[in-house]
């Protein structure tokens, strides 16, 4: 039935994913944004600043070795070694963060440190990132057992997945309050002091090429540690930590740009007709309001409508998941078809206290289940850009790419477009085709300052899920600071 208010349909509009009972990081990004905007346009670059003497290193010493993972239950046998626990973040209040960290198949002492994010916020890196993306293992169908996934991340990188913030995925606090003032500015903070710690118990990778990486609300997260980095090695007039560069994918870098990338992207794709793009684009001011005319109300009730229909709104050419129950026997695997019922297998998986036990993950004793995604309470800070932060990288000399997967409608390719057209930047290597084995990957563009955007042809939104050989080829391109290679014409 039609609302009576803008207010509502908007509401509606955004949450057109959040009823879906396998939440996802588009579904925490729309309830973000149902929040108060009252902190929303804060300043940037001040926000996020640290006081160096409030960074604290905590003894380490021993605790690489209790982390270390014999063996996941179901494992295959594996070439490299896996770690996985927890790093305090706050003694006092008892915040701690949980970490995934898989060394390299080959040669890992040559190879950079590569941290990933999930975005939500709200939502797990080792639920999304290591179990169903980029990491060594996929779950099967009757959620006991892994299988390997060729194309992984740590074929050229040594990778560490963290869950943050506290509250999301094994990560923890003992006080309560802490889950009620989270936000941009508390994850930035607690992300580098994280970091500063976990590099104290593996010393080994302290003056490694670091790089930072992670997909949708990530797209603060990367920035905003990156900063952090930045500001802290500039006060001590020293590579505390050997920033080389950010990637991040199908990432909210823009707020109102992102906006109106989802509609135009609806639009261009055939879910929404001609008279409703017209209209929205005639009569809806962004950011939303109340007061708008009726004429917008009509608009977005008929978009919310169209969205509403079975179809998936993170790869919108996928199939659904129609049964999501296990399987005594695990079904015929395939890394190149994504299985959409693959959440259902991980969080089965995960919920096993043996393998809980195997990971170090269940010293928090939650009287809930783990979960792909938490609601967390509050949000209190988010800045409605990161583009500042991306300039400011970039003129330190990072290497900056983004990167979108083509058939994603939460935050789409046409989103990302707008928002780095705001950058303005001038053309280095326009706009070409690149390939891998002779198949178009996607397409590629090179700005001066060292930006890269790429799309990567047929992936949705969490793109090493829908397209993990592209995607290696991507990460690889990226760590090698080599541009991905053009598609040659067929002959």
């Amino acid at each position: 039935m039609k609302t009576t208010t803008t207010l509502f349909i908007f509401i509606y509009i955004l949450c057109f994913y959040i009823t879906r009972s396998d939440a996802r990081q588009g579904d925490a990004l729309a309830s973000l944004r149902l929040m108060s905007k009252s902190n929303f346009n804060i300043s940037l670059i001040e926000e996020f600043e640290i006081n160096i003497d409030e960074v604290r290193v905590h003894p380490q010493t021993g605790l690489k070795e209790k982390d270390l993972i014999e063996k996941l239950p179901g494992q295959p046998h594996v070439r490299f070694t896996q770690y996985g626990g927890y790093v305090t973040i706050d003694e006092k209040a008892g915040r701690a963060l949980y970490y995934y960290f898989t060394e390299a198949e080959r040669s890992k002492k040559l190879k950079p440190l590569l941290l990933w994010f999930n975005g939500g916020p709200g939502c797990s890196s080792l639920g999304y990132g290591a179990m169903e993306e980029l990491g060594p293992f996929r779950v099967h169908s009757n959620g006991k057992t892994l299988y390997e996934n060729p194309y992984a991340w740590n074929k050229v990188a040594n990778v560490l997945f963290l869950e943050s913030p506290a509250g999301v995925g094994f990560s923890y606090s003992n006080t309560t309050s802490d889950y009620g003032k989270g936000g941009d500015k508390m994850t930035a903070a607690d992300n580098y002091l994280f970091l500063v710690n976990w590099l104290e118990r593996f010393p080994e990778y302290k003056d490694r090429d670091f790089y930072i990486s992670g997909e949708s609300y990530a797209g603060h997260f990367v920035p905003e540690l990156a900063h952090s980095i930045l500001q802290h090695n500039k006060r001590a007039k020293k590579s505390i930590i050997n920033l080389k560069g950010i990637i991040i994918g199908n990432a909210c870098i823009n707020e109102a740009t992102d906006n109106l990338g989802v509609y135009d992207y609806l639009w261009t794709h055939a879910i929404i007709s001609d008279e409703t793009i017209q209209g929205f684009k005639k009569y809806c001011k962004l950011p939303f309001s109340e007061g708008l005319p009726q004429q917008c109300d009509d608009a977005l009730h008929e978009i919310s409508v169209a969205t509403d229909e079975p179809f998936d709104g993170y790869n919108i050419y996928a199939p659904m998941c129609l049964n999501d129950n296990l399987t005594d026997t695990p079904k015929e695997t395939s890394i190149v078809n994504f299985d959409p019922c693959s959440y259902n297998y991980v969080e089965t998986y995960l919920n096993s206290p043996d393998v809980q036990k195997a990971l170090h993950a269940n010293v928090t004793k939650l009287n809930y289940p783990w979960g792909a995604c938490n609601n967390l309470a509050a949000w209190a800070t988010r800045p409605s850009t990161m583009l500042p932060i991306l300039r400011e990288l970039m003129s330190n000399g990072l290497r900056v790419w983004v990167y979108s997967g083509d058939v994603d409608s939460i935050v789409p390719v046409t989103s990302t477009r707008y928002s780095l057209n705001k950058l303005k930047l001038s053309t280095k290597t326009p706009w070409y085709p690149w390939s891998i084995h002779k198949e178009l990957g996607g397409y590629a563009i090179v700005y001066k300052g060292d930006l890269t955007f790429i799309t990567v042809r047929g992936a949705g939104h969490e793109v090493p899920s829908y397209q993990p050989q592209r995607a290696l080829a991507l990460i690889k391109h990226f760590l090698d600071g080599t541009p991905l290679p053009q598609a040659r014409p067929q002959e």
